[in-house]
């Protein structure tokens, strides 16, 4: 009788339970389907409310054409597929199919809207897009030499010369500039690094991924953000820690400098042992060397010039990574001295390092950077 009454109230106990899951997971999807009708119902205003868009909205039909049925397959990332594609007059192209991901709206929305109001040299070139319901894609001119990222670890013998590496480093700059500065709105990327950074056949440099980018029409010093965005190892500090000033444009400054550093940093030749591996470790490294004027042992072949050069590149992205936002200098001042002459340049104060260590950012935004990292691998 026990055992009887025992097995009653466990199946009670059990369709209990199931009916709290099954309402639960019930609630659950009627939210998420609200988000996504509500997502689909705010790219589809915006594109209302933006009918002069320059570049050309396709449709399903003309991004299969395009790709061929998708037959090219140039890379996964957590939030979209690449894929080679070719347009009609034979310009070659990339078509970034979005895979549907909370938030994929704002990021397809930032994109469209960032790109579209930017004509320069060193921004790429957004020449279309595909949106219905979940499915969007934005289509870009193919750059046949890749990312930046490709020639981090290169071989010894094809990594970029000094005077090219300098060229590319230019150029991002004046792209940063052009979207804080003349563009009719002024961009914030939140994602400089070599992953975004696109080189085409002549290896000019090309600004892209703006999933991110924060659009800034009053052109404002101190930005007001609702919570940290960029990837590990190249965030500002003053976004993921207040207590180091405000955001601002000069936040993507912080990024700039990170990427120099490690850019150069690549190429030197020096053995980093298990206790040394940390990106601190290599900062002080860098400016310790550069405050005893010590040769640079770098795994590039260079002359007196090219020694030059490169410190003076060194000094600059120091200068950039600053956390005192007072001291960091704007992008057209970084332009002035990376055109100027080094004997004029001056090693800035030891900034502080702060490279945000997984396991000191609060959990919500290490979480967040791990999957920004995610999707800005394609």
């Amino acid at each position: 009788m026990i055992s009887f009454f025992i097995t009653i109230v466990s199946v009670a106990a059990i369709g209990f339970f199931s009916i709290i899951l099954f309402t639960f997971n019930k609630r659950k999807y009627k939210l998420d389907l609200k988000g996504k009708i509500q997502n689909d119902k705010d790219v589809e205003l915006f594109l209302l409310n933006n009918e002069n868009l320059t570049t050309r909205r396709y449709n399903c039909s003309d991004i299969k054409k395009m790709t061929n049925s998708f037959s090219e397959n140039l890379g996964e990332g957590g939030f979209a597929s690449v894929y080679r594609g070719k347009l009609s007059d034979g310009c070659l192209v990339v078509v970034k199919i979005l895979k549907e991901s909370k938030g994929y709206g704002e990021e397809f929305i930032n994109e469209v809207a960032s790109i579209s109001r930017t004509f320069h040299i060193n921004i790429v070139t957004l020449l279309g897009f595909f949106f219905e319901g979940p499915k969007r894609s934005l289509i870009y001119k193919f750059m046949p030499n890749g990312s930046l990222e490709n020639f981090r670890f290169s071989r010894a013998e094809s990594l970029l010369g000094w005077e090219q590496l300098f060229q590319i480093e230019l150029g991002i700059a004046h792209g940063i500039e052009y979207q804080r500065q003349e563009c009719n709105t002024m961009i914030l990327h939140f994602v400089i690094k070599p992953h975004n950074i696109l080189l085409d056949k002549d290896f000019n440099p090309k600004v892209s991924d703006f999933g991110l980018a924060r659009i800034c029409p009053s052109r404002p010093s101190i930005v007001s953000m609702p919570g940290a965005r960029g990837t590990i190892g190249y965030i500002a500090s003053e976004i993921v820690c207040r207590n180091f000033g405000d955001v601002s444009h000069n936040s993507d400054v912080y990024s700039y400098g990170m990427m120099i550093l490690k850019m150069v940093g690549q190429t030197k030749n020096i053995e980093v042992g298990i206790d040394h591996s940390s990106e601190n470790y290599f900062l002080d490294w860098i400016y310790k060397k550069l405050k005893q004027s010590a040769e640079l042992d770098l795994n590039i072949s260079m002359n007196a010039n090219d020694h030059l050069g490169i410190r003076k590149m060194l000094i600059v992205g120091l200068w950039c990574i600053h956390t005192d936002t007072t001291t960091k200098p704007s992008m057209c001042r970084v332009i002035e001295i990376s055109e100027g002459n080094i004997e004029s340049l001056q090693i800035p104060p030891k900034p502080n390092f702060v490279l945000q260590p997984r396991e000191a950012l609060n959990p919500s935004i290490s979480k967040l950077a791990l999957t920004l990292s995610e999707v800005h691998e394609v």
